[in-house]
């Protein structure tokens, strides 16, 4: 596998990034810019994704796309109507790639609240696989596609008070092996979890309000590990748990 992306690794890719407004998410939708996508930027309604659109036209990308969709109440209609959207507009998805999350807040199970719990994993599990439900005959209408899902440290081995995103995150591993089974001798899509680590993102600094956020990497560090598995580089690889501890640090991306 080559240890280096060349400029346009995504060119004439079209590219959907949930959670781009800020960042992960805005990383991630930069980074598949610089390289050649088109990107549909997805987040809520009250998120700075215009700040996301300028950054990538001032750094000289494809003209990016806009997509709203608030994931905290979305449902299978909302979705559908989004990929629907998509399809009259592109034809086709090559990539899709979910950064979106949310956590309230860490707590006991004893204490957490059955309402934030419902959310939680609606934003963290269940809008993710009825997007990706949805997208799914365009991301078949792609010579090839990857479908990359970010996962969390915390849903491969549980640590006390993650509550409601832990068993989402675990939720993400079990659909990403179960799609991949599905898909790999039916289709060019490959379906993969690629854990970035602790990054520097407002969700890390609202869960840790005492933490210096600036001794975590800027979310930029990682997003090598994404344009590995959305591009050619990676074809082949699917229904893997990968992270970028072990995927950066081999090689294969950077």
């Amino acid at each position: 596998m080559s240890t280096n992306h060349t400029p346009q690794l995504l060119n004439e890719r079209i590219i959907l990034v949930t959670g781009a407004a800020e960042g992960l998410g805005r990383a991630v939708a930069l980074a598949c810019a610089k390289h050649g996508a088109t990107v549909v930027l997805m987040d809520f309604e009250d998120t700075d994704l215009e700040g996301t659109y300028d950054a990538i036209e001032a750094n000289g990308g494809p003209q990016p796309a806009n997509l709203l969709l608030d994931l905290a109440k979305a449902d299978s209609l909302l979705c559908e109507g989004a990929a629907f959207t998509l399809g009259n507009e592109f034809g086709r998805l090559d990539g899709l790639v979910h950064c979106a999350a949310f956590a309230p807040y860490l707590s006991r199970i004893d204490d957490y609240d059955p309402g934030d719990w419902a959310q939680v994993i609606q934003v963290n599990l269940s809008v993710p696989f009825m997007l990706t439900q949805a997208c799914l005959p365009l991301l078949r209408a792609a010579p090839e596609a990857s479908i990359v899902f970010t996962a969390d440290r915390v849903g491969r081995r549980g640590l006390a008070y993650w509550g409601a995103y832990t068993a989402a995150k675990f939720g993400i591993e079990g659909l990403v092996q179960t799609l991949a089974e599905e898909t790999r001798d039916s289709s060019a899509i490959r379906v993969n979890s690629f854990d970035p680590g602790i990054v520097r993102t407002a969700m890390r600094a609202a869960l840790y309000p005492a933490e210096d956020p600036y001794i975590h990497p800027d979310p930029s560090s990682v997003t090598p590990g994404y344009i590995y598995l959305l591009g050619a580089e990676s074809r082949g690889v699917t229904g893997q748990a990968l992270s970028a501890a072990t995927l950066l640090d081999s090689g294969a991306a950077s």
